[in-house]
């Protein structure tokens, strides 16, 4: 569900892969930073913390957390931070 929320507006697709990958290395998918802006500024808070949580559990914790914001900060994006980490 996160990658069609991210991927809706454009032509290619932000693939499962690609979304977890980035949140468990912190660095957004070449080519695709515009898929997480999206993700970032429209998906609903409990989207994002359904997905910190699932992802988180293949990290230690806190990561998936610090690297979404690492990515949002990358991007210049404002994460509604209290709103998901009140849904992880």
């Amino acid at each position: 569900m996160a990658c069609t929320s991210a991927s809706v507006s454009f032509k290619e697709t932000l693939t499962p892969e690609e979304l977890v990958h980035a949140l468990l290395s912190g660095k957004p998918t070449p080519g695709k930073e515009a898929h997480f802006i999206a993700l970032i500024e429209e998906a609903p808070a409990s989207l994002l913390g359904g997905l910190v949580g699932q992802v988180g559990n293949w990290a230690k914790a806190g990561k998936v957390e610090k690297n979404l914001e690492r990515i949002a900060r990358g991007l210049g994006v404002t994460i509604r931070e209290e709103a998901w980490r009140k849904s992880a």
